[in-house]
């Protein structure tokens, strides 16, 4: 298996609330937050990688050179002129987070337009990463390319790893959301929900229901996320409960998804034990929530 953790999305610029009702501008977006944990949890034998497109303007260059530094690799990231980044603000209510977005000009809706370049960026990955959002942003002709590109990926040897993460704004309607969510889970190794959308937009009744409803739809294994509340791991005929230690000071929940998954599959792939796995995500999502903002340097318990 090729030690490359790619991750395939849109990076926005962030807007977050400093505390002092001023914000503070910063890059950030579901599969990058996912990809900047990955880096920090996954060894140095592990390179990680982001492919999405991009403008040619500074604020796009800005975003690349933040990339860099983080050590993540750009060397994929298509670049067009005539787009630009998509921005989001945060607003928060008793640590709880709301955004409003701006991303009609995001040149990350073309990510899967040219498809050489799509299936260049999978060649030497050992692992893919996207969501529901990656999938959402797309026109529909690309999202099948995306499908496609990632089947070829895994009978290649690659695995696949996806976060529904339902946001049924972006979406054309909520049945189509649902659709290809459930088509993209039948791609995937990993399938990577929060319970908290499931019961809202497929009406499961428990997280062991979203569990064998993605299995049902083909998913190799299913970690169902639930806030404070259990964490289900399940594959055919094998499904197991972990109780996440309890959070305190909670301040700012953005992230919480994407860095426990980034924590549990930097584990995964090191140790293929489940319970470590979970442990390291919700041990690193513990953390995160307890400051501000997407991205932070939290490794250590705080």
């Amino acid at each position: 298996m090729s030690k490359t953790f790619l991750a395939i999305g849109e990076c926005m610029v962030e807007m977050a609330p400093s505390g002092s009702g001023t914000y503070v501008m910063g890059f950030a977006g579901d599969t990058l937050n996912t990809a900047w944990y990955a880096r920090k949890y996954l060894g140095e034998d592990w390179s990680v990688s982001y492919y999405t497109a991009v403008g040619t303007d500074q604020v796009s260059n800005e975003m690349l050179e933040f990339l860099q530094a983080a050590d993540i690799d750009i060397s994929a990231v298509r670049r067009l002129e005539e787009r630009t980044l998509g921005l989001y603000l945060i607003q928060l209510k008793d640590g709880e987070r709301s955004f409003a977005y701006w991303r009609s000009q995001s040149a990350a809706r073309c990510l899967a337009a040219d498809r050489c370049a799509l299936d260049a960026s999978l060649d030497q990955a050992g692992l893919i990463y996207l969501s529901g959002i990656t999938l959402a942003i797309l026109p529909a002709s690309d999202r099948t390319s995306l499908l496609e590109a990632l089947r070829a990926a895994r009978r290649a040897g690659a695995q696949v790893a996806f976060d529904p993460n339902l946001r049924p704004r972006l979406w054309e309607n909520a049945e189509t959301m649902r659709t290809c969510v459930t088509e993209a889970a039948g791609v995937c190794d990993f399938v990577m929900p929060s319970f908290e959308d499931e019961i809202t937009h497929f009406g499961d009744a428990d997280p062991k229901a979203s569990a064998e409803r993605y299995l049902a739809a083909g998913a190799g294994m299913v970690v169902v996320k639930n806030g404070p509340e259990e964490v289900i791991c399940a594959r055919q005929g094998n499904l197991r409960a972990f109780q996440p230690k309890p959070v305190s000071n909670i301040v700012d929940t953005t992230a919480a998804g994407d860095s426990f998954n980034a924590a549990f599959l930097a584990e995964y792939l090191t140790s293929e034990n489940v319970e470590d796995a979970v442990t390291a995500g919700a041990g690193l999502a513990g953390r995160v929530i307890q400051h501000r903002g997407a991205l932070v340097d939290c490794l250590e318990p705080a």
